[in-house]
């Protein structure tokens, strides 16, 4: 009986192993196509080449829970890179962009760095965009990072989408080659690259870790974007801490004109570590003793990747508009009974006369686009000599002297440009500022203020017709209900499904270890 017994199932055994060995192969199929897929989608050098290859991860059957783990770990970056100063470019659909890096000599790919990404002044004296051969030159040495050096013009200034985008490919591109921590990038600027850093604190949040503005203003903005791009909101500056220096002798940005703007960010919620400079001009002198604290500042804010607070307001034009795990997908009009928030862009100011120039005594060092000044022909650099054929002395303040003026009163100007005499003639008729407003709004916006609390987001919002959330393991547990309350009302309460190809689209688009979404809620608001 066992010598039948062990005929009769030895047969079934060699069966069993057949089936174990063919399921071990399938296994190590299975393994070795997921490494193939992965390994394309890593190996893209771009975000639309990276949202190619999703498909064929998703062919795979991999689970969300590994695809995540894979997405965390990254990819593997090379040794045999570029260092040193870098000149590198890229083009899109808008045009060629150009951009210098500068890259630690003893760079170690194991090792994720900061970056900074530095903007440059002087952007209404380049009339056209050449490649730059500037070295590291501008990038006020700091910390060991990776500097970033990227290039504007008169057609694509700091202020405008064209360089929104510009930073994000560049910032993209460099992440793509070098291990950056993508919790310690920082947006920089001297002049009008500090003013610019403001401009990208208020419109593109999500990858920075701070803004960091130097002898600009934010208010320029007001000026410089009324015609091109739309409406700003100052509250979205409550989102990141700034580090800000102006010089009490800058000409054309003197902290008597910046303290008020300050202060008044400050009391409305913004993070800003202000340092006034009192004998600065438009330069930057006071870097030698600055520079210390501002990479300290730089080390003690590393980017919260998933706040837990958010506030957002956005226009039509920037829809939808994101910041970090928060989507405005689409605006609708304002309604009675829909909560008014706090506004940062309120100010407690009179209305006041402006006649369009910005000042060193009788030097012009600005003159603001559409003004009563620019309309009589007067240019930056010109020296106002006599006024109604009264001389003008060297101590005195032209802006001064004209606030004193009715408006309507006849203007002859004399002033030398270049060298030369010009006369200038027409009527002083300024514009009058101070509407009670920091930046005046010319289409609606809606907004969004949301807070998390372990599974349950309370969210209010205004002027918003639809809106999505993002939900990262790191900050939701995605095995128990989640709970979306917007003006009071639930509207979600339920566990939500993990989706692989949402994992992986987001993770395409933003190239962040740090940021990896399971899942997505879209939220359409009651009316």
């Amino acid at each position: 009986m066992p010598a039948r017994s062990r005929r009769r199932f030895a047969p079934c055994t060699g069966v069993l192993a057949l089936v174990a060995g063919a399921a071990l192969s399938a296994a190590q199929t299975s393994s070795s196509a997921i490494d193939a897929a992965f390994a394309q989608f890593f190996a893209a050098r771009s975000a639309d080449e990276q949202a190619a290859a999703i498909d064929r991860v998703v062919a795979t059957g991999i689970g969300v829970e590994e695809a995540a783990a894979r997405l965390r770990n990254g990819r593997t970056y090379a040794r045999d890179v570029a260092r040193g100063v870098v000149e590198r470019s890229y083009r899109s659909a808008s045009g060629e962009y150009f951009y210098t890096l500068d890259v630690p000599p003893a760079y170690d790919p194991a090792h994720a760095y900061q970056v900074r990404i530095q903007l440059h002044g002087g952007v209404g004296r380049i009339d056209s965009n050449v490649p730059p051969r500037t070295g590291s030159a501008g990038r006020l040495a700091g910390a060991e990072q990776i500097y970033v050096l990227p290039y504007a013009w008169k057609g694509a200034p700091w202020w405008s989408r064209r360089q929104l985008e510009n930073l994000r490919a560049i910032l993209d591109a460099v992440k793509r080659t070098y291990n950056v921590d993508e919790n310690r990038v920082v947006v920089a600027g001297v002049s009008d690259g500090g003013t610019g850093a403001y401009y990208v604190a208020m419109r593109d949040t999500t990858p920075y870790a701070s803004f960091l503005p130097l002898n600009g203003h934010l208010r320029v903005l007001e000026n410089e974007t009324a015609e091109s791009d739309g409406d700003l909101y100052p509250n979205n500056l409550v989102n990141k801490p700034l580090f800000v220096v102006n010089g009490g002798r800058d000409p054309m940005y003197p902290t008597s004109v910046v303290d008020p703007v300050v202060a008044h960010l400050k009391s409305g919620g913004v993070d800003v570590d202000y340092r006034p400079q009192p004998s600065a001009g438009h330069d930057t002198s006071w870097w030698p003793m600055i520079g210390g604290a501002f990479e300290q500042f730089v080390a003690a804010h590393r980017r919260q990747a998933l706040p837990d607070v958010i506030t957002w307001e956005s226009g039509a034009a920037d829809v939808p508009a994101r910041a970090h795990w928060l989507v405005i997908d689409r605006l609708a009009e304002r309604q009675n009974g829909e909560p008014r928030f706090a506004d940062v862009n309120a100010l407690p100011e009179a209305a006041a006369p402006d006649f369009g120039i910005r000042a060193s005594g009788t030097t012009i060092t600005r003159v603001l686009k559409g003004s009563n000044a620019e309309q009589l022909g007067l240019r930056d650099g010109d020296v106002v000599a006599a006024i109604n054929n009264q001389q003008v002395g060297e101590g005195s303040d032209v802006a001064d002297a004209l606030r004193s003026f009715p408006s309507g009163r006849p203007l002859l100007l004399n002033v030398v440009r270049g060298g030369e005499p010009v006369r200038l003639t027409g009527r002083y008729a300024p514009g009058i500022v101070g509407d009670g407003l920091m930046f005046s709004r010319s289409h609606a916006s809606g907004r969004v203020d949301l807070k998390r609390t372990g599974n349950r987001v309370e969210v209010r919002c205004s002027g918003v017709a639809a809106f999505s959330l993002l939900l990262s393991p790191d900050q939701f547990d995605l095995n128990r209900s989640v709970a979306v309350v917007v003006n009071g009302r639930t509207v979600i309460d339920g566990v939500v499904k993990k989706d692989l190809r949402t994992l992986l689209t987001w993770a395409a688009r933003d190239n962040d270890r740090t940021m990896l979404f399971e899942a997505a809620v879209t939220v359409t608001v009651a009316r």
